[in-house]
């Protein structure tokens, strides 16, 4: 067993009995960990109300593996009053953190994953925000995707590799990775071509010219893609 001082993010709270909970935590330094914070809900100088969603905590672990952490405290270094004030910014911080805590395994260490996450909590905080919280928040899903191992392709046949032409509708599948052609049996979506050329743009971080309406196509292809490689309910 070993002591780990990490920053983290709330991304589950399980009560158990009185006043113990077991949380799980996406972390810096460890990854997705599961832990059992003993007096959770009592008052405590040890966890001071600190375990709560979308504002970054640092907290001690007593690490024993691949077996139930124990919390022994956690402190909260980075409040977002901005964010906790705007119900679109909750939403759209709600459902990124709910994809990582599907999307990430257990102790394993996700560093671009990690940066995704602080960057995007830290933008609908107002911390560099230049466009809506469902725009952020497609951005942002693309990149997790991409963190994780898990990039769509929506520029060539995920099979073959052929090249699909810029000005031109192609069928996507989430699950498979991306743009599937028809000589390669095609998949039930299709994406248009403007929407294409906006989820590469939003791949290149560039969140200004896109529209909120083909933020929507890209989150639920961003969602399809999550739900198929995790198993997750929709």
């Amino acid at each position: 067993m070993t002591f780990v001082e990490t920053d983290s993010l709330v991304v589950r709270v399980v009560e158990i009995g009185e006043s113990d909970v077991v949380v799980t935590l996406v972390t810096e330094q460890l990854g997705k960990v599961a832990a059992l914070a003993r007096g959770a809900r009592k008052s405590s100088r040890r966890m001071a109300g600190a375990l709560e969603p979308l504002h970054t905590i640092r907290v001690l672990l007593q690490d024993k593996g691949r077996d139930l952490a124990t919390l022994k405290e956690a402190r909260v270094v980075r409040l977002r009053p901005t964010l906790m004030a705007d119900l679109d910014s909750i939403e759209a911080a709600g459902i990124a953190l709910r994809w990582a805590r599907h999307l990430f395994p257990l102790h394993t260490r996700e560093p671009q994953g990690w940066h995704v996450l602080i960057d995007l909590l830290d933008r609908l905080d107002g911390r560099g925000a230049s466009a809506s919280p469902r725009r952020e928040l497609a951005r942002s899903g693309l990149a997790l995707l991409t963190a994780v191992g898990y990039g769509l392709d929506l520029a060539r046949c995920v099979e073959c590799g052929r090249s699909c032409p810029e000005d031109k509708a192609a069928c996507v599948d989430p699950g498979r990775g991306g743009l599937v052609c028809r000589s390669c049996g095609g998949a039930h979506d299709v994406l248009g071509p403007s929407t294409r050329r906006d989820a590469r743009a939003l791949s290149d971080g560039d969140v200004d010219e896109i529209s909120d309406g083909s933020a929507g196509a890209i989150l639920d292809l961003v969602d399809r893609a999550m739900a198929a490689h995790t198993g997750f309910e929709r």
